[in-house]
This record gives C-alpha cells, sequence and structure tokens, in this order.
C-alpha cells in the first residue's frame, strides 16, 4: 500500500473512531497512536503499522460487553479461562477480532498488538511492546508513575515492560480482579530478560 492509501486509509478509520468513540476514548486512542510511532522510530519497528494499531486498540473498550463477548467468540483469537472471567481485558481481544473481521485488517503483528495491549505474554513482538507502553504513557495520562514509564519506554523499552508488568501484576491484584496467566509469565519473561543485561553489563 502506498503513502497516500495509507493516509487515505487513517482518516477514515480515525472518522470511524470519533463516532464510535466517546470524546475521552477517541483522544486518548489517537495519543497512543502518535506515542506508538515515536515509540516505533525510537526502537526500529514501522511507525505506520505501530500508529495503525495504537489507533485501533480500544476500538471496542466502550461496547456492551454481550457485544465484546460476541466478537471475542466469533474471532480467531484464543482465550484463556482468566480472560474469560476478567471483563476488563476483553475489549482488546475484541478489538483485534473486530479489526479482523469488519475492517478487513490483516496484518497478524497488528492484530496481536490490539488483542495483547491489555494482558501482554512472554516474549512478546517489538510491535507489540510498544503498543503496550504507547497505552500506559500517552499524552493524556496523569497517574502518578507515568512519567517514569514514560523516560523508560525512551530509553530501556525491556526494562519499562518489566516495570509495567509489575505495576498491572499489583493493580490487578488490589482490585481483587482474575490475573491471567499469561500476565505472570510476561513479568517472569521481561526479570530474566533484564537480568541477563544486568549480568552483561556486569562482567
Amino acid at each position: 500500500m502506498g503513502k497516500a492509501a495509507q493516509n487515505d486509509k487513517i482518516r477514515t478509520l480515525t472518522a470511524l473512531l470519533k463516532v464510535r468513540l466517546s470524546k475521552k476514548r477517541f483522544t486518548h486512542s489517537v495519543n497512543v497512536a502518535r506515542a506508538a510511532w515515536e515509540l516505533a522510530e525510537k526502537w526500529g519497528a514501522d511507525p505506520a503499522r505501530a500508529y495503525l494499531a495504537g489507533l485501533l486498540h480500544d476500538c471496542c473498550k466502550e461496547l456492551p460487553f454481550p457485544e465484546q463477548h460476541a466478537l471475542m467468540m466469533s474471532g480467531p483469537f484464543p482465550v484463556s479461562d482468566a480472560e474469560w472471567y476478567a471483563k476488563p481485558v476483553w475489549h482488546g481481544i475484541a478489538a483485534a477480532a473486530y479489526m479482523h473481521e469488519e475492517l478487513g485488517i490483516d496484518d497478524p503483528e497488528v492484530l496481536s498488538a490490539a488483542r495483547w495491549h491489555t494482558v501482554g505474554h512472554a516474549n512478546m513482538t517489538r510491535l507489540e511492546e510498544i503498543v503496550y507502553m504507547a497505552d500506559l504513557i500517552s499524552a493524556e495520562r496523569s497517574y502518578r508513575d507515568v512519567d517514569r514509564f514514560r523516560k523508560l519506554a525512551h530509553t530501556d523499552l525491556q526494562r519499562a515492560m518489566l516495570e509495567a508488568f509489575s505495576w498491572a501484576i499489583d493493580s490487578v491484584i488490589r482490585k481483587g480482579n482474575p490475573l491471567p496467566v499469561c500476565t505472570v509469565e510476561a513479568y517472569n519473561y521481561y526479570l530474566a530478560v533484564c537480568a541477563e543485561k544486568d549480568r552483561q553489563k556486569a562482567k
């Protein structure tokens, strides 16, 4: 797809989201897309694909849960038992299914970046990492740790992922929500990666 066609596609999808989402969620989606573009430029991923995944990652966030459930059931993405019990994470899986079935997006990495942006998994692709972090550091975010995450995301992406999963797991536990095994596996994976990086530095 040429650059002009890509731009037309983004304009069309942005217009769709503006109608589909609340003003707050639309602003967040555009901010995540912009953050994903910046991180992709920093870490050697395709900025256009990162922008697309970031723009659409929450496209089903405000759908009623029965509609999210129907999309999850109809989509091609396996869902763990813990995810079925954790409604707050449904929108990522539903988004990937909607992107695939309704919007005709067939780029598996763009789809997986949307699918995994809430729960993560071990050994994520660079694009998945970028969208995961972009969601946490988008411009409108103002929670206590956001500035630390913004700095880490631009200096050490894998350590940023480790810190993000630690923060996310703590948040899930405090809320009393189910914790998917893939999130724990993601934390363990990035813990090992960062430990190995530290060991190499110490040599």
